[in-house]
């Protein structure tokens, strides 16, 4: 049998690769305490950190607080509008061109962590096109693949998983809310572990269509692993070879904001999609994401952070619920840069050069809702701090011609502050997304008609 030319150039390949990966050391292997250690090694941290707060045992020292009049030790914030030499920003220009880089340095260095220079290439593969009927409404679903460049090196494979669906019946490009969530066919009634509780009424998605829109779901897993000891896998680990991380290297939330962009690079291809008008939305660490993603790409529309708690919306320097000293923690520092560790010791949460109201001026001027449940059921993730982020941001999206919440008076429960373009609203039940929908979709509105 003759074999063709372009078929043994594959194979040829594909030896070559095999062999270099046989030459290739595999990845680090490091449970999440060893490599939290190996980054209080390299800050030179040799006692221990402080305690994060308990949000279970209400007779632990440690119980988080919900105290108001405990929960505000650091008052003062880092102003979003003076620059590091101290001036004051007082026109966009300014703000683009020199204000807004430091904060996101500080950001890089500091919180979140740094993009490598050489990030894979991603290319997508729609595998599947189905049709079928989301409640009364025809639709398309697309399943996609995003197949990261592993040829630096093969010991590491990511696939990201996606879907897509747009109505049937629309006649062109369409809107589409993007979600970071759980993609994939389970058996009726099986909820993935980590879902909020299932809605009683029409599905966020079905919302979605009644305003003519499509919907997408990211899986934030197949982008990286969701523990420390996934550090060495995934995209984190496909970039570093294996190798555990430096320092100001990106954290789980950037990496899953950077998937969340690689899927905005396919909306642009997709002629059903209206990539100009794509809104991105999560819940809980993907609140965190979202707030994340919405930051850092200036593409995305609009934003709906849901209970993001501390490590997204929350003010870094309120005292409570969920700390900073939890995020640093054995269960979570693997979302942020190693350099925030040391901010739950030996530093304070004040010697943090920026603050999650700096995050939200960085989505300025685009739409964000910021969304909580009531504090007896989503109180760790501290409502009031998350709204006091939604302020502090106010004199950004002035300073570039747009309207902030209108008050820095923390609004009744149920009461949407929703006439600006950063707006927020805290619903009385507890850790879901689910009655704040309607509220987003009608904000969202505004910006991209039915």
């Amino acid at each position: 049998m003759r074999i063709s030319r372009s078929v043994r150039w594959s194979l040829g390949l594909i030896g070559l690769v095999a062999l270099a990966a046989d030459n290739l050391t595999g990845p680090v292997q490091l449970t999440p305490q060893q490599d939290r250690e190996r980054m209080m090694g390299l800050l030179h941290i040799t006692a221990p950190l402080r305690n994060g707060a308990d949000g279970r045992n209400t007779q632990a020292p440690n119980y988080a607080n919900y105290d108001e009049s405990k929960a505000n030790p650091y008052p003062a914030l880092p102003d979003p509008l003076v620059l590091k030499n101290g001036k004051k920003v007082t026109k966009a220009e300014t703000w683009w061109k020199q204000r807004r880089p430091e904060i996101v340095e500080d950001f890089d260095r500091e919180i979140y962590g740094r993009l490598p220079k050489n990030i894979p290439n991603v290319k997508w593969e729609v595998v599947s096109i189905t049709g079928e009927k989301n409640g009364d409404v025809p639709v398309i679903t697309k399943q996609l693949v995003g197949h990261v460049d592993n040829s630096s090196y093969p010991l590491v494979n990511v696939e990201i998983q996606l879907t897509l669906s747009t109505p049937a019946n629309a006649d062109h490009a369409v809107p589409v809310i993007m979600e970071f969530g759980f993609t994939g066919i389970r058996p009726p009634g099986v909820r993935p572990p980590g879902a909020p509780p299932a809605p009683t009424g029409p599905t966020w998605q079905q919302q979605v269509l009644a305003k003519g829109w499509g919907y997408a779901i990211l899986s934030p897993g197949s982008i990286q692993a969701d523990n420390g000891a996934g550090l060495t896998q995934g995209i984190i680990g496909l970039a570093n070879k294996g190798q555990p991380r430096q320092l100001n290297d990106w954290g789980a939330l950037r990496a899953w904001a950077w998937g969340a962009s690689r899927a905005l690079d396919y909306f642009e291809t997709d002629k059903s999609v209206d990539a100009t008008r794509v809104g991105v939305e999560g819940h809980s660490r993907y609140g965190k994401a979202t707030l994340v993603a919405m930051a850092y790409d200036p593409r995305f529309t609009i934003a709906f952070v849901s209970s993001s708690g501390e490590g997204g919306a929350k003010l870094h320097r309120r005292n409570w619920g969920e700390l900073v000293e939890n995020v640093a923690g054995n269960s979570e520092y693997h979302w942020m840069a190693g350099n925030f560790i040391k901010y739950a010791g030996p530093l304070q949460w004040n010697d943090m050069p920026v603050d999650s109201h700096e995050l939200v001026a960085l989505c300025a001027p685009r739409p964000v809702f910021i969304s909580a449940g009531a504090t007896n059921g989503d109180g760790w993730v501290d409502a009031k701090g998350m709204f006091l982020a939604a302020a502090g941001a106010g004199p950004v999206y002035r300073l570039l011609g747009k309207r902030d919440m209108g008050t820095s008076e923390f609004p009744a429960i149920e009461t949407g502050l929703m006439e600006g373009d950063v707006a927020f609203r805290q619903h009385s039940a507890g850790h879901t997304p689910g009655p704040n929908w309607p509220t987003f979709l009608t904000f969202t509105e505004r910006y991209f008609g039915r």
